[in-house]
């Protein structure tokens, strides 16, 4: 069974066991930056048994990119508040300086890992992501658009930009420039 994130209840056991294998995955990736961490590494460091792990998560890819999906939507909320370009705007600076701190490209980096193992596994690990999307569309009445199109249009091309050497392509992927291209599909779509 794949491991399904936000099922568990809050306080009891799975919820403490995740709890301890995200923070003991958190730790080694500190020690561990360029990766190589295995199964084994995460058990020795959470207390938790290696058969609970490869059975709730499957891979250490897969462990990796629960972690990383986990950990961004703490740090990056997707805003809902009805005015499309605000919550646009607001997410896409949050997600451009998420993107340039030390670290910030850990996530793209997980769910390519995990994509090499098991498509279906890592696009389960983005659904609450597109749902958040979903609900910032919503919340604006915007219904042209949907969550894949914020994908295609926000985060690829930031996720592109920030693989660039710095200074290469300034303007490419500004969120404010993202934010009209969004804006403008939508209003195409309407006419």
């Amino acid at each position: 069974m794949a491991q399904q994130t936000g099922t568990a209840r809050p306080g009891g056991r799975t919820a403490r066991t995740r709890e301890s294998v995200h923070a003991a995955v958190r730790e080694l990736m500190v020690e561990l930056p360029g990766g190589g961490i295995t199964i084994a590494d995460i058990a020795t460091r959470s207390g938790v048994h290696q058969a609970t792990i490869y059975r709730r998560w499957r891979s250490p890819n897969a462990l990796l990119l629960d972690v990383a999906v986990n950990d961004l939507a703490a740090r990056a909320p997707v805003p809902a508040t009805g005015d499309l370009r605000a919550d646009l705007t607001a997410y896409a600076s949050r997600l451009s300086q998420e993107l340039t701190r030390p670290g910030g490209l850990d996530f793209f980096r997980a769910i390519v890992a995990a994509a090499h193992e098991s498509v279906e596994g890592s696009l389960e690990l983005m659904v609450p992501r597109l749902d958040q999307f979903q609900a910032m569309l919503d919340a604006s009445g915007t219904a042209e658009l949907t969550p894949l199109d914020v994908f295609e249009l926000i985060l690829a091309p930031m996720y592109v930009r920030a693989m660039l050497p710095a200074g290469a392509w300034q303007r490419f992927a500004d969120p404010a420039t993202l934010v009209d291209n969004v804006l403008a599909v939508r209003d195409h779509r309407r006419s």
